[in-house]
């Protein structure tokens, strides 16, 4: 579910909702599993994940769901708008990865209700991408195969997405 307006981040390079859903789009492409909602980019105003989780309940009451964040993410969840709400509406599917390990975040989180039986870790492998490193890439010239799925390669070089900041001669 691409975001319409991140309350915390502006991108200088934002290619836009429709762009970002056509890259989610393309990431899912042959995997009947998995679609694209385009809940938060047909909403106004900046996407808070709790107005979401509500949007959610809203069309489908009865489900159980549960939202999944990095370590990293988990650990600024007292930050974020309605984080006890947000808990009540989702448990939370923490990945373990990076520098934010499980005790710092639980000490971090620890004051929220419901943390203990709302919150579940699960252990992935680390993959150390970003967004950004994709960008970086792609405006340097730089592969970027096996970081993303290739219907997204594709799908960047067509839109001529993120060009270099100087022509290149």
């Amino acid at each position: 579910m691409p975001v319409s307006v991140p309350p915390h981040k502006e991108a200088d390079d934002d290619p836009g909702g429709e762009v970002r859903l056509a890259l989610c789009e393309a990431a899912v492409a042959g995997d009947e599993r998995l679609r694209v909602s385009r809940l938060e980019l047909d909403r106004p105003g900046p996407s808070y994940t709790v107005d979401t989780l509500k949007a959610i309940h809203a069309t489908s009451p009865g489900d159980d769901l549960t939202f999944i964040v990095g370590g990293d993410m988990a650990a600024s969840l007292p930050e974020w708008r309605q984080p006890e709400e947000l808990l009540e509406l989702a448990a939370l599917g923490v990945a373990e990865r990076g520098e934010t390990r499980r005790r710092e975040i639980m000490q971090r989180i620890s004051g929220l209700r419901a943390v203990d039986e709302r919150v579940r870790f699960f252990s992935m492998p680390r993959i150390d991408v970003s967004s950004t490193d994709i960008r970086d890439r792609v405006r340097a010239g730089r592969p970027v195969r096996y970081l993303v799925p290739d219907d997204v390669a594709r799908l960047i070089r067509a839109r001529g997405l993120y060009p270099t900041e100087v022509p290149i001669r």
